[in-house]
């Protein structure tokens, strides 16, 4: 099932399945990448329990081996909808026999979208109804169109950043998440992007220092803004090989390091909740 919220500025669209954004358009245009299968058939997954990938695809906890796969369970759950208004939706994940299996916890899950005006407001809460702490990742992945006009090339876009001459990387390989960091430097605030950026799958960056990312031409007034408070880590991805869409990613939480001994309460960026305990974030696309 696909819910509807619009106002005088913008319009999403959210599906139950996942709680996933699946439209966000503007004065007709599509923002948001639509899915296909020949390159990602996805358009704004929620990540949780994990983010990224596992080595081996599995995690230990308590001396127990778990199995579980790239960016977790949550984007492939049916949400149920427990609130709406006319500007905002929230759904609900709890846990069931088959996550069980894969991530030994009870928990809920609230992911909320709100209108704003021209902007999207999307929260995160994470609740521990486990005796035991919970060790957790969540994360965004959502994808736009790339280009937003089709007039403009690809090659003609960038990515805007706040106050900063650089990004610090962790590069990421087919084993893992190599802790060497690498170091791009920006010009005027501006990483333009192209295909060969993405060419050994996504930029991992970290102590980004202002937590606002714009995606723009250089030849348009057309943009989208994401600002992502509190989030460590900041993904951007594409796929290289003519896909056109790019994502943008805040993450609590990334993939395993190469070194990783697999124990989940020792993964670099995991969440641990107490008893009880709420985890909750948000963050905002402006169009």
């Amino acid at each position: 099932m696909t819910h509807k919220l619009f106002n005088d500025y913008i319009e999403i669209q959210i599906k139950s399945k996942g709680a996933e954004l699946c439209s966000l358009k503007k004065e007709n245009l599509e923002y948001l990448w639509q899915g296909d299968e020949k390159f990602w058939a996805r358009h704004a997954p929620v990540l949780f329990p994990i983010v990224g990938k596992l080595i081996d695809d599995e995690y230990i906890l308590n001396d127990k081996t778990y199995k579980m796969y790239q960016h977790g369970f949550a984007r492939d759950c049916d949400f149920e909808l427990i609130k709406k208004t006319e500007n905002s939706l929230s759904f609900k994940l709890t846990q069931s026999n088959q996550t069980l299996e894969k991530y030994p916890f009870n928990f809920e899950l609230y992911i909320s979208y709100a209108l704003l005006q021209n902007k999207v407001k999307i929260s995160y809460e994470v609740k521990n109804n486990s005796d035991e702490t919970m060790p957790f990742s969540i994360g965004a992945h959502p994808a736009f169109n790339w280009p937003l006009e089709d007039e403009i090339k690809k090659e003609n876009y960038y990515f805007g950043f706040e106050n900063t001459n650089k990004l610090e990387l962790l590069p990421l390989t087919s084993q893992g998440i190599d802790s060497k960091t690498k170091t791009i430097f920006l010009d005027e605030n501006k990483l333009p992007i192209n295909e060969e950026l993405f060419k050994n799958d996504a930029l991992i960056v970290k102590d980004l220092k202002n937590k606002t990312i714009t995606l723009k031409s250089f030849y348009s007034d057309r943009f989208i803004k994401m600002s992502f408070p509190n989030f460590e880590y900041l993904g951007l991805w594409s796929k290289p090989s003519g896909a056109p869409f790019v994502c943008i990613e805040p993450w609590h939480g990334i993939a395993d390091f190469i070194e990783h001994d697999k124990k989940i309460e020792n993964k670099k960026g995991i969440k641990i909740l107490k008893k009880d305990e709420i985890f909750r974030s948000k963050y905002y696309i402006e169009i």
